[in-house]
């Protein structure tokens, strides 16, 4: 009636996302947010009214105690038509269960206009979100969020080992437990069932080698004192380079289990102006709702059994952030199956026998067993025989996957996020006669640059294809027909060396094979024209001592030039 401010209420399940809402809405004088805490109503006595934005979550709602000490939920303080506007974060979870407590809040609100939000909705047993809340208003696909640039694509790397599986033999130690014999433990078994310390120390092996080790990454593990586990696996790896120490706070874990430590750890990694801490294992708590926007790096290390869960696992890394164009999930457990289900990128299938109307309550009644309950099997923990972990092989295979979840080509995929890429070139040929000559080299950077191709944009392309120890000839080269895997600079410079030195008379063979070893450590500028006399002073300290043996300065720079055409010759490719 324009007589006073509406009144907003933020509705979430978990402390984290009300925060996070809570921070969203900075913009808003202060006076007219509020955060509703149980601690602040014990405190002052009473719900708190001072505000025009409300924001709890529904477990503060329902605590609460009257004067004798009864259960009396703290949202009952407030007239039923107290609040204009509900917003429901992760509506699927919370107020769409029909049997559940919290229902019962949404229901004493009803006057007030509710907006529920949720990426993954349900319809699915007695947690129906489209049942409460009706047909969605206004539906946004992951496929349209990426395809409209306000989320982030992804690759996927699948990767397996030798020891996915385990039987057991009798040159392994069982340390604790009783194993079966002759049984295939598999993926759901590990660290449940069956625990092997040297499986999770090579899976985290292999996945720290692969990936940039000061990107932002989460690891979804199997339980808690898994997660804790590969923590601990994750920060000895790191520390094993005792030339970069290491804070003890490298990988942390966030759990249900680690209370106000693991929220605190959290909110540091989501700051992006904190690189500590870099990585975060977990098991459940982190799948849904939490704003981490530049994680780069998503590690599966324990089987993802629903496709909800699936999409919200993916969403952690889908954020936008400054310079980041893709992200990376690395996929232990053939995860990667659930692109395949028709629920990837849309809503929830209909269930068979569902009516849309007020479901039926159902009354849940505690069955009786007629029998005595077996214990809970102890864990069994297994210790490889010496060497065997040493025996474990890996296969790692890259894929690129469209926003509707189905597999592309790698240039189609570079294609949706750059653009097309200039034609500087038309052919292979051309490009390798371009290369071969620093001159012509920098006026076909200098176009691409122009063009947004830039060294940054360059660098991603090479990350995207696993070749940054590769030469930037080799990722162009690739970009232009993918059936030319990139080889490795160090790879390059040694198949060349036969042909370069055969040319060269032992003073040259020492300077180019001092120049080859700067273009192995750092790429492609060390064979730029301008680093010539930096080449030279590094090597033998002075221009003058240079030129006394090597000649003057003409016959270098030819040297410089001319070589470089043997290391870019298609017989090395």
């Amino acid at each position: 009636d324009g007589k006073r401010r509406p009144r907003i209420l933020f509705l979430a399940d978990r402390n984290i996302l009300a925060d996070q809402a809570f921070n969203s809405f900075s913009a808003f004088p202060e006076d007219a947010m509020v955060r509703i805490k149980p601690k602040e109503i014990k405190k002052k006595g009473k719900v708190p009214t001072n505000g025009s934005i409300f924001f709890t979550i529904f477990q503060s709602f329902m605590s609460g105690t009257n004067k004798d000490g009864n259960p009396e939920p703290y949202f009952g303080e407030y007239p039923k038509d107290y609040f204009d506007f509900i917003i429901i974060d992760e509506c699927h979870r919370g107020g769409a269960n029909d049997e559940g407590n919290w229902r019962g809040i949404l229901e004493y609100f009803s006057p007030a206009v509710q907006l529920g939000l949720t990426a993954t909705p349900k319809r699915k047993d007695n947690v129906d979100t489209y049942a409460y809340f009706g047909e969605p208003v206004y539906i946004y696909s992951l496929k349209e969020g990426i395809n409209d640039g306000f989320l982030t694509p992804f690759k996927v790397k699948r990767i397996k080992t030798t020891l996915d599986d385990y039987i057991y033999t009798s040159d392994d130690d069982v340390i604790e437990g009783e194993i079966e014999e002759g049984k295939i433990y598999k993926e759901p078994d590990f660290n449940r069932i069956i625990e092997i310390k040297e499986r999770e120390a090579t899976r985290v092996r292999i996945f720290m080698d692969e990936i940039n080790q000061n990107e932002k990454s989460i690891i979804f593990c199997a339980t808690q004192d898994h997660a804790a586990a590969v923590r601990d696996l994750v920060n000895q790896y790191k520390g094993s380079d005792r030339a970069r120490p290491v804070s003890v706070n490298y990988c942390v874990r966030v759990t249900a289990n680690d209370g106000e430590i693991g929220e605190q750890f959290l909110r540091e990694f989501q700051d992006n102006e904190k690189t500590i801490p870099t990585i975060l294992t977990t098991s459940q708590k982190l799948s849904t709702g939490v704003n981490a926007r530049n994680i780069r790096n998503i590690i599966l290390m324990r089987p993802v059994n629903q496709i909800i869960e699936f999409k919200q696992i993916v969403g952690r890394g889908t954020r936008l952030f400054d310079g980041k164009e893709f992200f990376t999930i690395y996929d232990f457990v053939d995860a990667y199956q659930r692109f395949s289900d028709p629920e990837w990128d849309g809503e929830p299938m209909e269930p068979v026998e569902y009516t849309k109307g007020e479901p039926e309550k159902i009354e849940a009644k505690e069955k009786k067993p007629d029998y005595e309950p077996e214990k809970k099997p102890e864990k069994i923990r297994v210790k490889l025989k010496d060497g065997k972990e040493r025996e474990i092989q890996h296969m790692i295979a890259t894929s690129f996957w469209s926003a509707d979840g189905k597999p592309i080509s790698a240039q189609e995929f570079l294609e949706n996020l750059f653009g097309e890429l200039p034609n500087f070139f038309k052919d292979e040929k051309e490009l390798r006669e371009i290369w071969s000559n620093p001159t012509t080299r920098k006026t076909l950077l200098e176009k691409l640059d122009e063009a947004g191709f830039g060294k940054a944009e360059l660098t991603n392309l090479q990350k995207l294809i696993n070749a940054e120890k590769s030469d930037l000839f080799d990722v162009l080269e690739y970009v232009f027909n993918s059936d030319i895997k990139p080889i490795t600079r160090e790879e390059r410079a040694t198949r060349a060396k036969v042909t370069i030195f055969a040319l060269l008379n032992d003073k040259q063979k020492d300077f180019i094979e001092f120049v080859l070893s700067k273009y192995v450590e750092a790429g492609v500028t060390e064979l730029d024209q301008e680093k010539l006399p930096i080449l030279l002073q590094t090597k033998y300290q002075s221009l003058e001592d240079a030129m006394e043996i090597l000649g003057d300065v003409q016959n270098i720079s030819s040297l410089f030039i001319e070589f470089q055409k043997y290391l870019y010759d298609i017989k090395v490719a």
